[in-house]
């Protein structure tokens, strides 16, 4: 676990560090770029799309299963989401990425609900698949109602 402030360079410090982390633990290479690009992604939706002041990172490696956690000081109601990015969109592909890399992921709201944290999950010895996973998010809030209250700005 690790704490970061929300600024840009933040996303490239996370990268760093899961980096360092997932090679001191003995992960395979690919799925330690997988993972780096899947951080990448939560850090930098954190960034972009939140109030936040800071962020924190979270890696659990447990038998055969990498989990990263990025949780944020979002305190909007709006959800992320995956889109379906046009092919001259400049955004929208981030958490398509995500499902695509990652067996499950999902959003969940902290204990205090003072933010959220979004989370994804692959194989430690590499992808079984190419196909992509879908967000379990409604597992995650039980409840919680479920609205649309989907920011279609997340990517």
């Amino acid at each position: 676990m690790f704490g970061l402030p929300a600024v840009p360079a933040s996303a490239g410090e996370a990268r760093r560090t899961v980096r360092e982390l997932l090679g001191e633990w003995g992960v395979r290479p690919e799925t330690r770029e997988d993972a780096l690009l899947i951080t990448s992604e939560l850090v930098t939706n954190a960034l972009t799309h939140t109030d936040s002041e800071w962020i924190v990172c979270r890696l659990h490696l447990t038998g055969r299963r990498l989990r990263i956690e990025v949780e944020d000081q979002n305190s909007r109601r709006t959800q992320p989401a995956r889109r379906r990015p046009g092919p001259d969109d400049q955004n929208g592909r981030g958490l398509l990425l995500v499902g695509m890399l990652s067996s499950d992921w999902g959003v969940r709201d902290t204990p205090q609900r003072s933010g959220r944290v979004v989370w994804a999950e692959l194989p430690s010895e590499g992808r079984d698949t190419a196909d992509p996973a879908p967000p379990t998010a409604p597992r995650e809030r039980q409840g919680l109602p479920l609205t649309d209250s989907t920011d279609p700005s997340w990517t």
